[in-house]
């Protein structure tokens, strides 16, 4: 299918077919994921990458700082990111009606063209239930409900940028017992930044659970890999991650070693399906992975940067 995908993104999407030009790429030849030239990330902050001329239905744009170039992901077709992101979450977390979701984020009024808060409100909304909701400042009123619910035995998620999990813990130690906590990035220039293992150590021990679950997605993807636990990346059937040479970008490294991390998203049919982030990290080999930081001067970016 990527394959597939691939031949008709050479074909209907001009960036990445003269990206493809420009490296000569023989397209007869591209038999194998590895073959397949993945577009560098920053494309999305200096083009339109768009495989159709359809309408444009959203345009998900990147968080950033004043006088910072953000990315942009012209989506044609919206329902096939709510397709995507309903059956991952499924596929990971079951039924989402069997849930409270508690969003520690901006509101999605607040923050127009946040493809995560897209995705939260509609997780709220499919979750039918009267408690579920955004909260940014509020935290008393987030701590009470927080414990009210897990006391009741209600299953919560509780999803937040992990600057502001580190602040609610730091008001409030909690015992809870059914609640899963996901954070959904790094720091961004609020907080000193800290290693992984630290930061979900902090989390766990603030929160009295046993493990920090996570959400890998970005502006550019339609897709998200969760993990549930020790920073251990899975992705739905539909995504894929490859690892590549740091020093050679169309070489691969090993199962084990860090590198660069390309994504398949076969959900970004409608713009561009292969993409080489500015991410490291490294895959094991069950398809597993690891996000292990950023490349020297990448953007800070990411869904911390909209609380500041």
């Amino acid at each position: 299918m990527a394959l597939k995908v691939f031949r008709y993104q050479y074909e209907n999407n001009k960036v990445y077919r003269e990206f493809c030009d420009f490296l000569n790429t023989d397209v007869q030849k591209v038999k194998s994921l590895e073959k397949i030239p993945f577009l560098p990330i920053q494309f999305f902050k200096s083009h339109d990458v768009v495989s159709n001329t359809e309408a444009i239905q959203e345009t998900f744009t990147s968080s950033g700082t004043t006088g910072m170039i953000t990315s942009k992901h012209l989506v044609t077709d919206v329902s096939l990111y709510e397709q995507s992101y309903r059956l991952a979450f499924s596929e990971f977390y079951g039924n989402i009606e069997d849930y409270t979701v508690l969003a520690l984020l901006p509101s999605y009024l607040e923050r127009c063209g946040s493809s995560l808060i897209y995705m939260v409100k509609d997780l709220i909304e499919l979750s039918n239930n009267e408690h579920s909701g955004f909260y940014l400042h509020n935290y008393d009123e987030l701590i009470a409900k927080l414990i009210e619910l897990d006391s009741s035995g209600q299953n919560v998620i509780l999803i937040g940028v992990t600057y502001a999990l580190l602040d609610l813990i730091e008001k409030q130690n909690f015992q809870l017992k059914n609640t899963i906590i996901m954070e959904t990035g790094g720091m961004k220039g609020k907080r000193k930044e800290i290693i992984r293992e630290e930061l979900h150590s902090i989390l766990s021990k603030g929160f009295s659970v046993s493990n920090i679950h996570s959400e890998y997605g970005m502006t550019e993807l339609l897709s998200q890999a969760y993990s549930l636990g020790n920073g251990i990346f899975e992705c739905p059937s539909w995504m894929q991650i490859l690892v590549r040479d740091t020093e050679d970008a169309l070489t691969y490294v090993d199962f084990g070693k860090t590198g660069g991390v390309n994504v398949i998203d076969l959900a970004n049919i409608n713009s561009c399906s292969f993409i080489a982030t500015q991410d490291l990290g490294k895959k094991h080999s069950n398809n597993s992975f690891e996000i292990l930081g950023r490349f020297d001067n990448s953007d800070i970016r990411g869904c911390n940067l909209m609380v500041m």
